[in-house]
C-alpha cells in the first residue's frame, strides 16, 4: 500500500505535453462515443488504457485544436462506429465547429473500412481517404429483434404481462413472434429519421442528389471502395503512408521532413489555456450532471464504476452537492436512459422539480420511458432530432413457471398461507383473475400519475398527453411537433439555455458526478472493495440482457422502460 501511495503521487505530477509547431493531431473514432468517458482510477494511474473519445472530451480537444496555433490540422481514422445517432449528430456539429478554424479534417479508413455511422461522420472531411482493398458499407440501415415465446413454449413457462398503453411493446418478445403493427410504426419512424438525417450530409459531401443516392444504396451491395470511389463518395484511394504525404503537402513540408503528430491521448492532457482557449473571467457556473444507465432502487455500487445506473440517492446527492456551491446558477441534467423504475422515476422527478435553480434536461441517445419522466421534472427539455424519447406507458412482468417445473423437471410444490393473496408473487402458478385485475389496477395508477405529471410539466391537458403516450416512441424530432420536447439541440443548447434562464451570459461548467480518484478509491468502503476487487482486476463479461436485470429486482415493481431495446446498423 504505501509503494503504490508513492506511485499514486509521483504519477500525478506528469507534466503537460509538448506540442511542437506545425503538428497534426490523430484521432481514432471507432466503436462507441459515450456522453462522458468513465474512467477507471486504476487505468489512468498505470495508463493501461487508451482516452477513449466521448462527447465531452471531443468537443474540449477539438476546441483546442481549433485554437491552438501549433495544431496544423486534424487527422481522423475510423473504421466501425457504433455509436448512437443522437451522439453522431452531436461529433457531426463539433467537427463542422472546429472546420471553421479553416484548418483542414482528413478522415481516413484502414483494412477494416467504414461503415455508414463512420462515413456520415466522414462527410465533413475535407478529404476521405481509404486503401484500395477494403470494406464499404453502403447499403442502408435496419434493427433486429429478438423473440422468446417459442422458446417459452418449449420450456413450459407463461408470461403473465399487465400494461398499459397500445405501444407500450416492452414484454412483446414474451408475448408473440414477430413486431405487432405499433411497434413496427414507431421503429419505422425512427429508422426513417436517421436515414433522411445520413442522406442529407451525404448530399451535401458529394454533391450528389437523394435519388442518386438511394440508387446506389439498393444497388448490389458488393461494399466495393472501388465503387465508392467511383461514384464520388471516397475522395482518394491512398495508404496511410500516401495519406502522410498529403497532409505534408498540404502544410508546406518536404517529402524528407518527418510529419509531426500527437496522439489523442497525448493531447487530452495538454490544458485548454496552454492551447489558447480562454476561460471566461466569471465565477458563474452551470452544473451538469450526467445521468446514464436503467432507472433502479438504490444499489450498491463498485468503487471501481462510476453510476452504472441512475438512483434517486445518487441525483439528490448531486443536486445536495450543487446547492452548497453559491456561484452555480443553473442545471442541466444529461439524461441517457431507457427508463426503469417507475417509483424511482417518481422520485427522482420530484427531486428535480423541488429544486430552487432552474433545470434544463437534455436528452442524450435516448430519454424514453422512465428517462422522459425524469425529464419532465425540469423546467425545459431539450432533445436532439434523433434522440429516442417519449415511450410514456407502464407494465409489469411477472412469469409462471408452475409447468416448467411441474412437468418439465418433476418439481412440485405446496404453499401454505394466512391469506388468499399472501403468495400473488410466487413465480410457481399463475395468477387468479382478481390478482390480475388488482395488478392491472396498479399499472393503471402508476399511467395516471405518469400522465398528470407530464401534463403539469408540458402545460397540456390529461388526454392531450394520453393521445401521444400509450407507451408511443418518437424521435426528438417529432416529440417537439407533439409538445412532448421545447427545444432541438444538443448539451451545448441546453447549457445556453441554462444561462439564460438563470439572467448570466457568461458562466463555466462544472460537471457531476465527479470522478473518482486512486485516493478515494483505494480507501472507501471496505466491504464493497472486498466484493469487487476481483471483478476490477479479472474482469468477466456477464452477456446479461436487460430483462435479466429487471426480473433481479423486487417482484411487483412497475416499469417504465422503453419499449424496445434496439440498434441501428
Amino acid at each position: 500500500m504505501f509503494v503504490l501511495f508513492l506511485i499514486v503521487s509521483s504519477s500525478s505530477s506528469e507534466p503537460e505535453p509538448y506540442v511542437r509547431s506545425n503538428t497534426v493531431l490523430e484521432i481514432e473514432l471507432t466503436g462507441s462515443i459515450p456522453a462522458r468517458t468513465v474512467s477507471n482510477p486504476f487505468e489512468d494511474l498505470f495508463q493501461t488504457g487508451k482516452v477513449n473519445p466521448s462527447l465531452q472530451n471531443l468537443k474540449i480537444n477539438l476546441e483546442k485544436a481549433a485554437s491552438d496555433e501549433r495544431i496544423a490540422g486534424v487527422w481522423v481514422k475510423t473504421n466501425i462506429v457504433g455509436a448512437s445517432w443522437a451522439n453522431l449528430e452531436s461529433v457531426h456539429r463539433y467537427l463542422e465547429k472546429y472546420k471553421e478554424s479553416g484548418k483542414f479534417l482528413y478522415f481516413s479508413t484502414d483494412d477494416i473500412g467504414m461503415n455508414e455511422k463512420a462515413y456520415f461522420l466522414a462527410t465533413t472531411a475535407d478529404s476521405i481517404f481509404s486503401p484500395e482493398e477494403t470494406m464499404f458499407e453502403f447499403d442502408g440501415f435496419f434493427t433486429q429483434l429478438s423473440f422468446y415465446k417459442g422458446t417459452m413454449e418449449k420450456l413450459g413457462i407463461e408470461p403473465e404481462i399487465i400494461r398499459v398503453g397500445k405501444y407500450k411493446s416492452a414484454v412483446e418478445p414474451f408475448l408473440q413472434k414477430e413486431s405487432s403493427p405499433e411497434s413496427r410504426e414507431q421503429l419505422s419512424a425512427i429508422l426513417n429519421s436517421a436515414s433522411s438525417r445520413f442522406l442529407s450530409a451525404v448530399e451535401q459531401k458529394t454533391g450528389l442528389n437523394r435519388n442518386e443516392i438511394n440508387e446506389i444504396l439498393n444497388d448490389v451491395p458488393d461494399r466495393s471502395i472501388e465503387d465508392a470511389f467511383e461514384n464520388g463518395l471516397i475522395d482518394v484511394l491512398a495508404y496511410p503512408d500516401e495519406v502522410e504525404k498529403h497532409i505534408k503537402s498540404r502544410i508546406g513540408l518536404g517529402e524528407d521532413e518527418d510529419l509531426k503528430k500527437i496522439s489523442y491521448n497525448r493531447y487530452n492532457r495538454v490544458e485548454s489555456s496552454s492551447a489558447g482557449v480562454e476561460k471566461p473571467d466569471t465565477d458563474n457556473r452551470i452544473a451538469v450532471i450526467y445521468s446514464s444507465g436503467a432507472i433502479m432502487p438504490d444499489i450498491e455500487q463498485s468503487p471501481f464504476e462510476e453510476q452504472a445506473v441512475i438512483t434517486a440517492s445518487g441525483i439528490r446527492e448531486q443536486l445536495n452537492d450543487i446547492k452548497e456551491d453559491d456561484n452555480v446558477k443553473g442545471i442541466v441534467i444529461h439524461i441517457n436512459s431507457p427508463g426503469g423504475s417507475a417509483s424511482t422515476s417518481d422520485l427522482i422527478w420530484h427531486y428535480l422539480k423541488e429544486t430552487e435553480l432552474p433545470v434544463v434536461a437534455v436528452m442524450g441517445s435516448v430519454a424514453a420511458s422512465g428517462g422522459y419522466y425524469m425529464a419532465a421534472g425540469a423546467d425545459t427539455i431539450v432533445a436532439d432530432a434523433n434522440t429516442i424519447t417519449g415511450s410514456i406507458g407502464v407494465f409489469s412482468l411477472l412469469v409462471n413457471t408452475q409447468d416448467f417445473y411441474n412437468e418439465k423437471l418433476g418439481i412440485t410444490f405446496d404453499q401454505i398461507k394466512t391469506h388468499d393473496h399472501a403468495d400473488i408473487f410466487t413465480l410457481t402458478r399463475p395468477l387468479t383473475e382478481a390478482e390480475k385485475r388488482g395488478l392491472q389496477n396498479g399499472v393503471d395508477k402508476t399511467y395516471e400519475t405518469f400522465l398528470n405529471r407530464v401534463a403539469e410539466s408540458r402545460g397540456m391537458t390529461r388526454d392531450e398527453v394520453h393521445e401521444v403516450a400509450q407507451g408511443r416512441v418518437w424521435t426528438g424530432a417529432d416529440a417537439k411537433e407533439q409538445n412532448l420536447v421545447d427545444i432541438i439541440g444538443n448539451l451545448e443548447t441546453g447549457l445556453q439555455t441554462a444561462a439564460e434562464m438563470a439572467g448570466i451570459e457568461t458562466y463555466n461548467v462544472v460537471t457531476f458526478p465527479k470522478k473518482k480518484d486512486i485516493y478515494s478509491t483505494l480507501f472507501g468502503s471496505a466491504n464493497s472493495q472486498v466484493r469487487t476487487w476481483i471483478k476490477s482486476f479479472v474482469p468477466v463479461y456477464e452477456p446479461l440482457n436487460d430483462f435479466t436485470y429487471l426480473l433481479k429486482q423486487p417482484v411487483g415493481q412497475n416499469w417504465a422502460y422503453l419499449p424496445v431495446q434496439f440498434t441501428i446498423e
